[in-house]
């Protein structure tokens, strides 16, 4: 009798899954939560610094221009309370006013612009300077006038007190007002070439002659006409230069004394206009001499201007 054997085949399982480290994906997700974190109160940080650095920059630039137009608005001040106090002699600030307006048209350029930086702003306050420079020529101009007028006033106390005091003074404040006032003044030492064409030279022995150049400024007082303007060139011995056979003379000082003047120019004049670029040459017989000239200039018997040129 055989014997049948059911062998039973037993059935595959299927594999198990791994199983998954849910502590560590955790710790990844709060890493991650960690670094954003930090990096929001990172960027929260440099923004806050950045906007604090700004607002001090801002802060700092506002107050440096408030400075600037402080000190802009003493300038103005200065000027104004000077021709306020002079109201009579307000001709004489008037006839360089095209610097003045010049530097105010600058100044208000730089204050006027909202963006203006510290480099700007240092330039507005280098301008300010220059203006109370000017203001500071005016007051000393002024003095020197009154000064002059003061010396011509008591040389003639009989004659002032026979006039009526309101119009001698009315007379005197005209005749100080009418001065000319010379800038842009320059003596150009010339040697001449055989072939007649002029060079600028420093060279003593090579000197022809002095060319002198000056504009005259406006002056809304002066009335129309030839006016005089008497130059005196001193050699670097204290020597004045003069001839007569060369147009020298003597001229008669506002408190009454007479020096003597090296030549003479005739400047045609319209009243409230500026002569520009007026000139006249010197030449002389000798050698010039090494040194320091000095040139001065008069009109009316006032200095008006001065300049100078070494020769070597």
């Amino acid at each position: 009798m055989s014997q049948e054997i059911n062998q039973v085949t037993p059935t595959p399982q299927p594999p198990r899954p791994p199983k998954r480290n849910d502590a560590m994906i955790y710790v990844v997700i709060i890493l991650v939560l960690l670094a954003v974190i930090i990096y929001l109160m990172v960027t929260r940080h440099n923004v806050t610094t950045q906007y604090e650095q700004t607002s001090a920059q801002l802060a700092t630039a506002d107050s440096s221009r408030k400075s600037v137009e402080n000190d802009y608005n003493a300038a103005l001040s200065r000027l104004d309370q000077l021709t306020s106090k002079n109201a009579q002699m307000d001709s004489l600030i008037n006839d360089r006013n095209g610097e003045v307006t010049r530097l105010k048209q600058q100044i208000q350029g730089i204050l006027s612009d909202s963006r203006a930086t510290a480099e700007q702003l240092k330039r507005a306050r280098g301008l300010i300077q220059q203006l109370n420079s000017k203001t500071k020529s005016y007051e000393e101009r002024i003095a020197e006038l009154e000064g002059e007028n003061n010396t011509l006033t008591n040389n003639n106390q009989s004659l002032t007190k026979q006039r009526d005091s309101t119009a001698t003074q009315a007379a005197t404040l005209k005749q100080i007002g009418s001065v000319l006032h010379a800038s842009n003044i320059r003596m150009v030492p010339i040697h001449i070439k055989h072939n007649g064409k002029e060079k600028g030279t420093e060279r003593a022995r090579r000197v022809n002659v002095f060319h002198i150049i000056f504009d005259i400024d406006e002056n809304r007082i002066a009335e129309s006409g030839t006016k005089e303007v008497d130059i005196r060139i001193t050699a670097p011995d204290g020597s004045l230069l003069s001839n007569a056979a060369y147009g020298s003379g003597v001229l008669t000082m506002s408190n009454g004394s007479t020096v003597n003047y090296t030549l003479a120019k005739q400047i045609p004049l319209e009243q409230g206009q500026p002569v520009k670029n007026v000139s006249i040459d010197w030449r002389q017989d000798s050698d010039y001499k090494k040194g320091l000239y000095t040139l001065e200039l008069y009109n009316g018997g006032y200095k008006i201007g001065s300049g100078s040129v070494t020769l070597k």
